[in-house]
C-alpha cells in the first residue's frame, strides 16, 4: 500500500506538512552566520582565540617596551615564561574543571576551597607516613568527593549551583582549618616536594602536567559522548532530557570532574610550597572563571574551549606577571583584574545580542 504523502508525490503533488523551497534559494555560505563578525557560525572560536593569540602578543610588546631587560632578553625572556608558566599551571588545571562545569550551565565557587581541603588532608602526619602514593591518591580522592558532594547538592537537591557551591567552600575552608588547626602542614616526602623542582627536556613538570590535563579535557569534550552531551545541557537542558540525556547523573559527574582537578592542583601547590595550608586556592575560583570567560566560555552555557580557557590563563597570568615585574602594588592588580573581568562579560553580552537579533531580509 502506497503511504499518503508518497501517494501525493506520485501524483506530482507536494506531500502533506511539508514546503517547497523557491527556485532561487541558496543554501547560506559559510562563515556567513548570523550574528556577523560577533559569532554563531563554526569559526567563530578560531576567530576568537586568534584575538587572545593576538593580546599575548600586545602583552609582549608592552613588556618589551615597559621591561626591555627581561623580554628584549631571549634567555631572561624564557626564564621569566617559565616561571609565570610554572606558577599559572595549578590555576590553570582547575580552569578546565571550570570550563566542563560552566559549558553545562553550572558555575563552582568551591575550588580554591576543596584544593586547601585536599592539600591539607594529603599532607597530615598521618597520610605522609604512607608515602607519595597515598599523599596522591588522598589529594585526588578528596577533591572528587567534594565535587560529587557538589553535583549531588545540585542535581538531586535541586540547589541552586551558585548556592550549593558557596555552601561547600565555606565549609571546606573550614574543615581544613580544623584538620589543620590553623598550622602550615609542611610536607617531608621529597618525592612530592621534587615534583615542582623536576624538568622534563628543560620544561618545568608540572607545566607539563598543565599540558597534559589540557590535551585529556580536550579529548573528553571534543571526542567524545561525554563532550556532547555537556555541551547539550548547556545548550538547552529540556532537549537534553528528551533525548535521553540522564541530567543528574552528568551533573554530579562534572562537579566530581572539577574536584579531581582541584585534587591535581592540590598536589601542584603543595609540591611548589612545600607545604598543605588551609590558605591555599585563596581566589582560584574568580581566577579560574575570569580565565574560561575570557577564552570564551558563555556564563549561560553550552559554548566553550579548551583551547580558549587555556589561551585565556595565558593572557590573565601575562598580565599580572607585568604588573609584578613593573613593581606596581597589589591593588592596581586587582582592579585590573576586575575590569578584565566585566570586559570579557560584556563583550559575551553583545555577542549574545547579535545572536538574538533577527536577521536581515535577503540574508
Amino acid at each position: 500500500m502506497t503511504e499518503p504523502g508518497n501517494a501525493v508525490a506520485e501524483a506530482g503533488g507536494t506531500p502533506p506538512h511539508t514546503t517547497t523551497a523557491p527556485a532561487d534559494a541558496r543554501p547560506p555560505r559559510p562563515g556567513k552566520a548570523r550574528g556577523g563578525w560577533w559569532g554563531g557560525d563554526a569559526s567563530e572560536p578560531v576567530r576568537r582565540n586568534l584575538g587572545l593569540v593576538g593580546v599575548l602578543v600586545l602583552l609582549y610588546l608592552i613588556g618589551v617596551f615597559s621591561r626591555p631587560d627581561i623580554f628584549a632578553s631571549g634567555a631572561r625572556l624564557w626564564s621569566n615564561e617559565l616561571t609565570v608558566l610554572t606558577q599559572a599551571a595549578s590555576i590553570g588545571v582547575i580552569t578546565i574543571g571550570m570550563t566542563f562545569v560552566m559549558i553545562s550551565g553550572g558555575i563552582d565557587l568551591s575550588v580554591g576551597a576543596l584544593l586547601a581541603l585536599a592539600s591539607v588532608w594529603s599532607t597530615t602526619v598521618a597520610t605522609q607516613s604512607y608515602g607519595p602514593g597515598v599523599m596522591i591518591f588522598t589529594a585526588l580522592a578528596v577533591g572528587t568527593v567534594a565535587g560529587a558532594v557538589n553535583g549531588i547538592l545540585i542535581a538531586y537537591g535541586r540547589m541552586v549551583p551558585f548556592i550549593a557551591t558557596m555552601a561547600l567552600m565555606v565549609a571546606a575552608r573550614g574543615l581544613s582549618q580544623k584538620i589543620s588547626g590553623k598550622l602550615t602542614q609542611i610536607s617531608k616526602v621529597d618525592t612530592i616536594n621534587k615534583i615542582a623542582e623536576t624538568k622534563v627536556l628543560g620544561i618545568p613538570l608540572l607545566v607539563i602536567i598543565f599540558g597534559a590535563v589540557a590535551a585529556a579535557g580536550w579529548i573528553l569534550l571534543n571526542r567524545t559522548t561525554f563532550g556532547r552531551r555537556t555541551v547539550a545541557i548547556g545548550g538547552n537542558p529540556e532537549a537534553a532530557r528528551l533525548a535521553g540525556i540522564n541530567l543528574r547523573r552528568h551533573q554530579v559527574l562534572l562537579y566530581a570532574l572539577s574536584g579531581l582537578c582541584c585534587g591535581i592542583a592540590a598536589i601542584m601547590v603543595t609540591s611548589l610550597s612545600n607545604a598543605g595550608s588551609s590558605d591555599h586556592g585563596n581566589l582560584y575560583e574568580l581566577q579560574a572563571i575570569a580565565a574560561a570567560i575570557i577564552g570564551g566560555t558563555s556564563l549561560a552555557g553550552g559554548r566553550g574551549t579548551i583551547v580558549g580557557s587555556v589561551l585565556g590563563v595565558l593572557v590573565f597570568t601575562q598580565i599580572t606577571n607585568l604588573f609584578i615585574v613593573n613593581n606596581l602594588q597589589l591593588e592596581f592588580q586587582l582592579i585590573a583584574q576586575g575590569a578584565i573581568i566585566v570586559g570579557a562579560v560584556l563583550i559575551q553580552q553583545f555577542r549574545v545580542a547579535a545572536l538574538r537579533r533577527p536577521a536581515p531580509p535577503g540574508a
